[in-house]
C-alpha cells in the first residue's frame, strides 16, 4: 500500500496541479489579463487537448520506454510546464503551456493507472485516483491566499509538482509485465460504458474549472474558496474508502451508475442557494464521487479486458475522456456568456445525469472475450 501511496502523487500532479487547480486562479488571471468566460475555458480545452493528444501517443511512449520510465518522465515533465506558466502573460504562450500539460498528465494518469492496476494491492486503484484529492487540498490551501498574485501560484504549483516526481520516483515499477506490451484496444464490447466516461468527461470538468469564478460571482469571500475547495479535495482523498467495497463487489457498472447520479446531484446542489453550507455539501458530494468514476472505469477494463489489452483500452478510453473534457470547457464557457456561470454547474447536472442512465444499460461483455 505504501506504493500505491507514493503511486497516487502522480494524479495529485497530473490532475490536482496541472488540470484543477486553474480553477483557483481563474479569477485573479481573468481579471488581470482582461479574458472573457469563453477565453478562460478555452484555456481548460487546451489542456484537454493536450491530455488528448498525450493519450494517443501513451501507448507508443510505453512501448518504446517501458511504464515505469513513462510514468517518471511524464511526471518531471509536467513540473517543467507548470513552472513555465508563471513566466508569460501571453494567452497563446499560456494556451501552448496548459497543452504541454495536458500532454505529460495524460501519459502520467495513463501509465500510474496500469501500474496500479498490475499491483497485488485490491485498493491500489482507488488509492491511486485519490491522490489528486490530495493536490486539490494543497491546492486549495495555499492558492487562494495569494490573491491577484497568480503568477507565484503557477510557480508553487511546480515546485510541488517537482516534489511529487520526486517522491514518487521509485514507486513507479514495470514489475513482472513487458516494458513494450500494449495489446489491442477494446473499447467496443463496453461501448455504453464508453458513452457514460464520455458525457462524464465532458461535464464534470466544467464545475470544477469554473467553481471559483461562481463563488465570486455570488461574492463570496476568499475564506470561503479556500475552505470549500479544502472540504472537495479532503472528500477526493476519501475516495478509497468508500467506493473500493463498492468497485469490487458490486455487479458490472453499478458503482459507475451510482456515482455518476451522485456527481449530477452534487452539481445541481450548488445551483440551490450560494449559503456556505449548501456549497459546501455540494463540493463534498463532488469531490467524493467524481475521480471515483475513473477508478470505477479502470476495475471495469481489468476484469473485463485481457491484461496484454489494458494498456491500449485504458488509453483509448482515456482519449475519448480527453476528447469530452476538451469540448466541455468552452461549450460550457460560450453558454456562460451568454447566461452566467451558474450554467457551467448545471452544464455538469445534466450531463452526468445522463451518463448515469446510459450506465445502468451497460451489459458485460461475451466470455470469450476474456478467454
Amino acid at each position: 500500500m505504501i506504493q500505491a501511496l507514493r503511486l497516487a502523487l502522480g494524479t495529485a500532479s497530473a490532475l490536482g496541479f496541472a488540470r484543477f487547480a486553474y480553477g483557483l486562479l481563474l479569477p485573479a488571471m481573468r481579471e488581470d489579463l482582461h479574458w472573457s468566460l469563453a477565453q478562460a475555458g478555452a484555456m481548460n480545452t487546451a489542456n484537454g487537448l493536450g491530455y488528448l493528444i498525450g493519450a494517443l501517443v501513451t501507448a507508443a511512449v510505453v512501448r518504446r520506454l517501458g511504464t515505469a520510465a513513462a510514468f517518471r518522465w511524464g511526471m518531471a515533465l509536467t513540473a517543467v510546464a507548470l513552472a513555465a506558466t508563471a513566466l508569460t502573460g501571453d494567452y497563446a504562450a499560456l494556451l501552448v503551456l496548459r497543452t504541454a500539460a495536458g500532454i505529460t498528465g495524460a501519459v502520467v494518469f495513463i501509465a500510474g493507472g496500469v501500474i496500479a492496476a498490475r499491483s497485488p494491492s485490491r485498493g491500489a486503484i482507488p488509492v491511486y485516483f485519490a491522490g489528486s484529492g490530495l493536490g486539490i487540498v494543497v491546492s486549495g490551501a495555499a492558492l487562494p491566499s495569494l490573491g491577484d498574485h497568480w503568477r507565484a501560484g503557477w510557480a508553487g504549483l511546480g515546485v510541488a509538482a517537482g516534489l511529487a516526481t520526486w517522491l514518487s520516483w521509485r514507486a513507479a515499477t514495470d514489475g513482472d509485465a513487458s516494458t513494450t506490451a500494449t495489446g489491442r484496444a477494446r473499447v467496443l464490447p463496453l461501448w455504453r460504458t464508453a458513452v457514460a466516461y464520455l458525457l462524464f468527461a465532458a461535464g464534470y470538468i466544467t464545475y470544477i474549472t469554473f467553481l471559483s469564478a461562481y463563488l465570486a460571482e455570488q461574492n463570496a469571500p476568499v475564506a470561503q474558496v479556500a475552505l470549500t475547495w479544502t472540504v472537495l479535495g479532503a472528500a477526493v482523498i476519501a475516495v478509497p474508502t468508500l467506493w473500493r467495497r463498492p468497485l469490487a463487489r458490486w455487479p458490472r457498472s453499478t458503482a459507475l451508475a451510482v456515482m455518476l447520479a451522485l456527481l449530477a446531484g452534487a452539481s445541481a446542489l450548488a445551483l440551490v442557494s450560494p449559503a456556505l453550507p449548501v456549497v459546501l455539501a455540494s463540493a463534498a458530494g463532488y469531490g467524493a464521487t467524481f475521480l471515483g468514476v475513473p477508478a470505477a472505469i479502470t476495475s471495469l477494463i481489468k476484469r473485463d479486458i485481457p491484461p496484454d489489452d489494458w494498456t491500449a483500452t485504458l488509453a483509448a478510453f482515456t482519449t475519448l475522456f480527453a476528447g469530452g473534457q476538451t469540448a466541455g470547457p468552452w461549450i460550457a464557457g460560450v453558454l456562460a456568456d451568454h447566461t452566467s456561470t451558474g450554467a457551467t454547474v448545471a452544464w455538469t447536472a445534466v450531463l452526468c445525469g445522463a451518463g448515469a442512465v446510459i450506465a445502468l444499460t451497460a451489459r458485460p461483455p461475451h466470455p470469450a472475450l476474456r478467454a
